[in-house]
């Protein structure tokens, strides 16, 4: 399989013979399944291209598995409490889990935790990264989705309470998935919600640009890469298709589904939970409650695949296999370090006799007293002596501090 090909990866609430199987999109064959527990919605994320995360359904830890391992779970990662949501930033630099109403960002190289945003006031239920890794959203049970960068919430004093970029209100009830185009800063996000509505926003800006009303609540929302229509799943088991290349530019439309036949997707018995789009904007993915995955034809609307499930489908996505996946030899270039459950700075500095500088490195950049390195250059400050360590992965160096003489 030298060329790039797309995957189906899947997970259900049920787990019985499998936590999450990866199947080949256009002729359907089974490629792998991972074995361990019951993936929660939302909780699974692909992770550089080497390990696969699956937040656990109900349970404080989340899975992890090598991509190229299949059967063997490798390592679980304990939370402080039930992980809600998960997602991993492009770059492979961060992991991003919801736990009740906070986010907790890890740095993955070291397993730090560097930061807890708590400004949601209900547990959330989705999370999600731009493209570009310099921005995530976050959307909850309050009814809010929040816009943060990502730059700010390392920089900002451990001491301050960070601020996202904005603050998106304006859904009436809890929101239940969220999609980010590309673009980085300057994507545009849609946001789906019970109270009908699905609403489609510029994160640069953070304007609202068109809210599209349904006849229902709706569970899930997805965009093709070219952005020309919004695909949104229904508590019905239906999925809407909206136009965006022909939007005429009001800010509020609705759906009228006796005048819209021709964008609907029709086949699932209960409420679509997952949508996912291929890249050439040709197929849609569904995963819904009635426990099967669809593969649909968007241009006909017409099923071409259904995949049997024991029990509600909780994820599924479309994403090209990373060459890892079909290459048994293959290892990580590092493995996953134990993720900390403390605060970067409030576990390291317990029963510690001397104090230590952290300095941040940049938007990608964080570090901290660790273990003794070899190292590799220093330079002297007025009473001070600052040591330059190695550190292995994408991640910089380490810097800390030590007393002149030492």
């Amino acid at each position: 399989m030298a060329a790039p090909v797309e995957v189906a990866v899947c997970t259900d609430s049920a787990g019985q013979l499998w936590n999450c199987a990866v199947w080949e999109l256009h002729s359907g064959t089974s490629l792998h399944t991972y074995r361990g527990g019951q993936t929660g919605p939302r909780s699974l994320a692909l992770l550089n291209g080497e390990h696969l995360l699956a937040g656990q359904l109900g349970k404080n830890y989340i899975c992890a598995w090598e991509l190229q391992r299949k059967d063997q779970l490798q390592q679980k990662i304990v939370c402080p409490g039930l992980v809600t949501c998960l997602t991993a930033a492009p770059n492979g630099l961060y992991v991003l889990a919801g736990i009740a109403e906070s986010i907790y960002l890890w740095e993955v190289s070291t397993g730090n935790l560097l930061a807890i945003l708590n400004r949601h006031y209900q547990d959330l239920s989705c999370l999600a990264f731009t493209d570009d890794s310099s921005h995530f959203l976050s959307g909850g049970k309050d009814c809010l989705a929040l816009v943060w960068s990502l730059h700010s919430v390392l920089q900002v004093e451990q001491s301050k309470v960070p601020d996202p970029r904005h603050v998106w209100s304006q859904h009436t009830l809890p929101i239940t998935d969220l999609h980010c185009g590309f673009g980085g800063p300057l994507a545009r996000a849609a946001t789906a919600s019970l109270d009908q509505t699905v609403k489609l926003w510029e994160i640069s800006s953070g304007e609202l640009l068109l809210s599209v009303l349904f006849d229902m609540a709706i569970m899930s929302v997805t965009m093709d890469l070219a952005e020309y229509h919004l695909f949104c799943g229904g508590t019905d088991g239906s999925v809407f298709q909206v136009d965006l290349f022909s939007w005429p530019g009001q800010r509020e439309k609705t759906f009228r589904t006796e005048q819209e036949n021709g964008k609907l997707f029709k086949g699932h018995r209960n409420q679509v939970t997952c949508l996912s789009v291929s890249a050439d904007g040709s197929l849609l993915l569904s995963g819904s409650h009635d426990e099967t995955v669809r593969l649909w034809d968007i241009q006909s609307k017409q099923c071409l695949r259904t995949v049997s499930h024991k029990g509600p489908v909780t994820n599924a996505f479309i994403v090209l296999a990373p060459a890892s996946m079909f290459n048994p030899d293959c290892k990580p270039a590092l493995p996953l370090p134990k993720f900390s459950k403390n605060l970067l700075g409030t576990e390291s500095s317990e029963g510690s006799g001397t104090e230590a500088v952290m300095l941040r490195l940049g938007v990608h950049r964080q570090v901290g007293k660790q273990k003794p390195r070899t190292p590799i250059g220093a330079c002297d400050l007025p009473g001070h002596r600052i040591i330059v360590l190695e550190l292995m992965g994408p991640s910089g160096h380490l810097v800390t501090e030590a007393p002149r003489g030492e």
